[in-house]
């Protein structure tokens, strides 16, 4: 569970989002919607550890984040950033077999266990096919399911993505989604990813997180529908309509 105190982003002395309180349960997808510039990634490297908190505390299963060390902190968080991964003769298999560095040691040398993990979380995303495959021949959609088996096989019970389907067309999207919410419920880790794709989102989510004039909405998308918090996102966002 991750549980946000009082908490303050941004960079610098410039505070993005002020005073958010909230808290992530295990075994949840939870979409984070905004604006650009509304903070959806200082949130998220924020709640990696990528960026120290301007205030306020960020507590995983009860631990205060800052005060784990870099190793400690690999074993509770695993990241997916946006970036295009781009690494030639690279296959899949040692890709996602580098999720496993935080317990490897110096060499990074695989044990059997550790091949078995990495077997597993390829199969897992569906693309024990593909595990001898180069990743330059893979397509985005591949790619990108390379990349959660790689954060699956880091074995933490939290999963941050920055704009997973940011380069997926809309098959490979909804694709993406539906894997992620079957894994938040199977492997009851808690996936938290932010995205502009606001009809997936609403459809294919446990909880949304809508950021919007500074604050931090939190619900299902009928509680969000219900209360109003909905409709003032949408009309404020025309581009996604």
């Amino acid at each position: 569970m991750i549980e946000l105190q009082h908490l303050t982003v941004g960079y610098g002395e410039q505070a993005v989002l002020s005073d958010i309180n909230q808290t992530l349960d295990a075994g949840q997808l939870i979409c984070l919607l905004g604006s650009n510039g509304v903070g959806k990634s200082t949130i998220l490297r924020t709640l990696a550890g990528f960026l120290p908190p301007l205030a306020g505390k960020v507590l995983i299963e009860g631990r205060d984040l800052p005060s784990l060390s870099l190793s400690e902190r690999s074993k509770v968080v695993s990241v997916v950033l946006t970036e295009r991964v781009e690494v030639p003769y690279m296959k899949v298999f040692d890709l996602v077999g580098m999720g496993r560095s935080p317990y490897t040691g110096f060499f990074g040398t695989l044990t059997k266990e550790d091949k078995d993990i990495v077997d597993e979380a390829i199969d897992m995303v569906g693309i024990s096919s593909l595990a001898k495959r180069t990743i330059d021949t893979l397509s985005d959609g591949e790619r990108q399911k390379a990349l959660l088996a790689k954060a699956l096989a880091q074995q933490t019970p939290i999963i941050l993505l920055d704009e997973p389907t940011a380069f997926l067309d809309f098959h490979a999207k909804a694709s993406t989604l539906r894997l992620m919410l079957r894994l938040a419920h199977e492997t009851n880790k808690t996936i938290l990813l932010s995205t502009h794709d606001v009809g997936m989102a609403l459809r294919l989510s446990d909880l949304l997180w809508i950021v919007q004039d500074g604050l931090i909405s939190k619900g299902t998308t009928a509680s969000l529908t219900e209360n109003g918090v909905l409709k003032d996102f949408l009309q404020g966002e025309e581009a996604f309509l």
